[in-house]
């Protein structure tokens, strides 16, 4: 991922992400839809991600709803959407390699696109310094 980014003692969180309080990010796509995965941060205190669960595209999603479950070497958990929408695709290659969340996340480690029915939504984000400010409390 190109561009700019905020650090926290060596971890990035590129600043044209918007962020969740629940540790996912959000890239907005140029036709309106929306890339999720989960934040830097929150990969690397979980360790190494062995299993992911994904929802089948085409599910309709309400913010704060289930959208994928995961286990960890070190927990087992859900991930929560942080926009409503329809679930366009989800990135089939995590189903054999769900590491590639802990080695990209934010490139080939993505976790699904979304097609938001409520676009203003994405102003109840944080940008990446009120993301990071949250995580050093």
């Amino acid at each position: 991922m190109t561009g700019k980014s905020s650090h926290t003692g060596g971890i990035m969180h590129p600043n044209e992400l918007l962020y969740s309080k629940d540790n996912i990010w959000c890239k907005k796509e140029p036709d309106g839809k929306v890339r999720l995965g989960m934040t830097y941060y929150y990969q690397e205190q979980l360790k190494k991600i062995v299993y992911i669960d994904l929802p089948k595209a085409g599910a309709a999603l309400k913010r704060g709803d289930v959208f994928a479950s995961f286990e960890s070497s070190k927990t087992a958990a859900d991930l929560f959407i942080p926009l409503s929408g329809t679930i366009i695709e989800t990135n089939a290659l995590l189903l054999d390699k769900p590491g590639m969340i802990n080695q990209e996340p934010y490139d080939s480690g993505w976790i699904l696109l979304i097609k938001p029915s409520h676009p203003e939504e994405l102003d109840l984000l944080l940008s990446a310094k009120k993301y990071i400010d949250l995580i050093l409390k």
